[in-house]
């Protein structure tokens, strides 16, 4: 899978994911009036509402990027209605070619983690047959409770060519009142940089595993460290833009070959219609801001590898 990602990465010349992370504040007043139109001010004209922009963001952008990064809690606050637009939205992306990173940070042990396995990026049984509940390419992983808690996400992941990104150091203020603890002299986001190397040893697919991490764009002298750490972990990086982490922080993140990351931009390219920059764009046209917003992003990032 993360070669397959790689290769994607590589024709489109765009280390990035696009996070579609929607909050209805951030949709255009035509888009839900449309949605409540047909379904009232209710949960599912809501769920109409992100999936309709959803959808306008992705048929403007899908030609550029590699893979998007649903956030699933910007759909469970919809209830079921939320979750059928994250199924809709997860399916029409993969129709459109991209790679879909599911955002979810489950972590548990035993069999509640296999059941989050199976419903993300695995099969569930049902009788004679088998089904994809959620289908995501890769998942986003909580390695808290050590590996009672991601074994069976790496057992799925190995059974179904899957990849996992699993949180190392996070791009969060409060992050380091965890994760930059000492223990025996190192800080804890190191010790998880070395089971992360671990879990995914037997997961390689060519250079890299498909057993990833996730390291924040806004803490680089830590990344840099990671980058040492962790040479054939291929990095899923949040922080870049409006959580405060530029380009040159995102360095240290890539290997010499410009490969080994991939960094995520949520409400800078979702609301980028918002914001000063792409005002111009206006409401009406929230998709070609989108879409320049991403050509802008990949420029940037592209100027420091």
């Amino acid at each position: 899978m993360i070669r397959q990602l790689i290769d994607k990465i590589q024709k489109t010349k765009a280390p990035i994911c696009v996070g579609l992370d929607p909050m209805l504040s951030y949709i255009p007043e035509h888009v839900m009036k449309k949605a409540f139109e047909e379904f009232g001010e209710t949960l599912e004209g809501a769920a109409e509402a992100i999936w309709l922009f959803n959808k306008e963001i992705v048929d403007h952008v899908y030609d550029l990027i590699p893979s998007v990064k649903p956030q699933i809690a910007m759909y469970e606050q919809f209830g079921i209605e939320g979750l059928k637009a994250y199924t809709k939205t997860v399916n029409y992306c993969q129709e459109k070619g991209l790679f879909v990173i599911g955002d979810a940070k489950r972590g548990d042990i035993g069999s509640t983690s296999a059941a989050y396995a199976t419903a993300h990026i695995g099969q569930v049984k049902v009788g004679n047959k088998s089904f994809s509940a959620f289908g995501t390419d890769f998942l986003t992983v909580n390695p808290y409770l050590g590996t009672d808690g991601v074994k069976p996400f790496v057992d799925v992941c190995k059974e179904e060519d899957k990849g996992l990104f699993i949180l190392v150091k996070t791009s969060n203020p409060s992050s380091g009142e965890f994760q930059d603890q000492l223990i025996n002299g190192r800080p804890l986001y190191e010790l998880v940089a070395d089971k992360v190397v671990e879990w995914g040893a037997d997961c390689m697919d060519g250079t890299y595993s498909n057993v990833g991490a996730v390291v924040g764009a806004t803490y680089p002298e830590m990344s840099r460290i990671l980058r040492k750490l962790m040479p054939n972990t291929y990095f899923l990086v949040p922080g870049y833009g409006a959580q405060g982490g530029t380009a040159e922080d995102l360095k240290p993140c890539f290997n010499e070959d410009g490969l080994g990351a991939i960094v995520n931009s949520s409400r800078g390219i979702i609301a980028a219609y918002k914001s000063e920059k792409y005002a111009r764009f206006g409401g009406e046209h929230f998709g070609e801001a989108s879409r320049q917003a991403v050509i802008d992003m990949v420029t940037d990032i592209n100027r420091v590898l």
